[in-house]
């Protein structure tokens, strides 16, 4: 049984539109096949399954009073939330998702505070196994397989949260090698602990774990370089 508040029905009057608005999105789009996508099934392979069991949440982060340090803090808290939602196990586990929109931003503002937010928290959610996408309508981050398609273009700015999975090695070749290290070994060590085991996950593609090591090779070797440099 849900109760409301007065308060509580004043704030969902607030937040309806734009969760309608990006559920619609995520239906049909984000769940769907795209012409230009460059590869055969959904634009993210994650969103019918975590839609279907019902394990999809949203959540509205009203960001308008926040300074860029307080926003980071409410996003990285969604962290802890997120691990803690059933199930934690299984094939199910994996296929939670979390969308964090922030409907009361200026679009014009949404890259510099959510691509910026994003850059402050990233390696937090990664270090705990976990991926999370910035989206808003002014993103230019290509697809993976299609440069000109753009999958991260959402009418309402928004974070999303969903667990590491092998194909994430694509999103996690930052250019500063430091990060690319932090990054690659967080990967590496979620393959071969959570997804083999907690969510009982057979690695398809053993290329993308020798893709994984060339990569972690290549950043500790230009590391070493830019050291003996300075």
């Amino acid at each position: 049984m849900q109760l409301y508040t007065p308060i509580d029905l004043e704030q969902l009057q607030q937040d309806l539109p734009s969760l309608i608005e990006t559920m619609q999105w995520v239906q049909n789009f984000v769940g769907k096949a795209h012409p230009d996508l460059g590869r055969n099934g959904p634009v993210c392979p994650f969103v019918p399954h975590s839609i279907k069991s019902n394990k999809m949440w949203l959540a509205v982060l009203r960001a308008k009073n926040l300074d860029m340090d307080q926003i980071a803090e409410t996003v990285l808290g969604y962290r802890d939330i997120f691990l803690n939602l059933e199930p934690q196990k299984g094939v199910a586990g994996l296929r939670k998702t979390l969308l964090i929109i922030v409907p009361d931003i200026a679009l014009e503002d949404a890259p510099k505070i959510i691509d910026g937010t994003h850059q402050k928290v990233k390696r937090f959610f990664v270090e705990s196994g976990l991926m999370i996408g910035e989206f808003h309508k002014h993103n230019q981050v290509p697809g993976a397989h299609n440069p000109n398609f753009r999958p991260f273009q959402s009418p309402v700015p928004m974070f999303v949260i969903r667990y590491m999975g092998e194909s994430d090695i694509l999103f996690l070749q930052d250019q500063d090698p430091r990060l690319r290290i932090k990054y690659i070994e967080a990967y590496l060590h979620n393959l071969e602990s959570a997804y083999t085991q907690q969510f009982e996950q057979k690695i398809k593609d053993q290329n993308k774990i020798k893709i994984a090591q060339e990569v972690l090779e290549l950043a500790y070797k230009q590391l070493q370089e830019e050291n003996l440099v300075h």
